[in-house]
């Protein structure tokens, strides 16, 4: 059993994004399974690697991938064990994505193609498939616009889809870059990523730069992120507490406004029942027309 896993955003970003011939050529197979389209040629936009990742905040460990056609792929590893907000949170940067381009003084018909390709290990999206595709449809599938025009798509892989049970014979090429995703840490002790290492062109590819980070980098990476998801994990649960902080205040802020109306009403009814009584209407009269007991009546005239 070895430290290498692939499940790990730095690790990620390192073994396909790497300003290096080898990490290219692992992108291109990387995206040709998984767009099902032929990739001859990418430039990665944001190849900088983090040297000290455990310090940093926030740290952007996706990729951007640009094709020869000017198609934008956005590409993440996501680790979250949590659904919420993953699906705005993708449509958002899918959104930002396609609206980053430069239009002006060009038809719109020049728009270039945007794709959030996004690897999960949480079942996402309510199907039995592993592979997902959205674009812009009506609620009985009819597309926005045609096939051929349609510029905007998320790609989800939900890798817990995946049965792993699956002879290796069974697989697809997506299923068996998946099956390494998740057991790259067995190398050779698993038969299936054996057989992969030794027959496979592609995972031997990737397998290649695996090996470049020693066990004891794997070790450094892994307690480093570690860190890293434990403290964004915090961070959400402040942000989320000081959310529910806020809405509590704000109710309690409605729940103020409402008594202060509701008083203002009851202020109003007895300056009213006042000048009636003043005006010489009796109480009986009072009563019927505010719609209230002569008891309470009597009461109010008192205070």
């Amino acid at each position: 059993m070895r430290s290498a896993n692939l499940l790990n955003d730095f690790a990620f970003k390192y073994v396909f994004g790497e300003d290096c011939k080898e990490a290219n050529d692992a992108l291109k197979s990387l995206l040709t399974v998984f767009l099902e389209r032929k990739v001859n040629h990418v430039v990665l936009k944001n190849s900088e690697m983090v040297k000290d990742f455990s310090k940093m905040k926030n740290p952007r460990l996706d990729l951007l991938v640009e094709f020869d056609d000017c198609t934008t792929v956005d590409l993440e590893m996501q680790l979250r064990q949590t659904k919420d907000n993953l699906p705005i949170r993708f449509s958002y940067y899918l959104a930002r994505l396609h609206g980053s381009q430069q239009l002006e003084g060009k038809y719109y018909g020049e728009l270039k193609e945007t794709i959030v390709l996004v690897f999960f290990n949480v079942n996402l999206i309510d199907n039995d498939r592993m592979c997902n595709t959205f674009t812009l449809r009506n609620e009985d599938g009819l597309s926005f616009v045609k096939e051929t025009e349609d510029r905007m798509k998320i790609c989800t892989i939900e890798m817990a889809k995946l049965d792993v049970e699956k002879s290796l014979e069974e697989m697809n090429e997506q299923e068996k870059m998946i099956y390494y995703f998740l057991n790259c840490h067995k190398g050779v002790d698993d038969s299936k990523i054996k057989m992969m290492i030794e027959s496979d062109g592609v995972i031997q590819m990737i397998e290649k730069r695996v090996e470049t980070i020693s066990d004891d980098g794997w070790k450094k990476i892994i307690e480093d992120f570690r860190k890293l998801h434990e403290n964004e994990e915090r961070m959400e649960r402040q942000l989320e507490l000081e959310e529910a902080q806020k809405k509590v205040k704000e109710a309690q802020k409605q729940a103020e406004e409402a008594q202060n109306r509701v008083n203002e009403v009851n202020q109003q009814i007895k300056r009213m029942i006042h000048k009636m009584y003043a005006d010489g209407f009796s109480l009986e009269q009072i009563s019927s027309y505010c719609s209230i007991s002569v008891d309470e009546i009597q009461t109010l005239i008192k205070s």
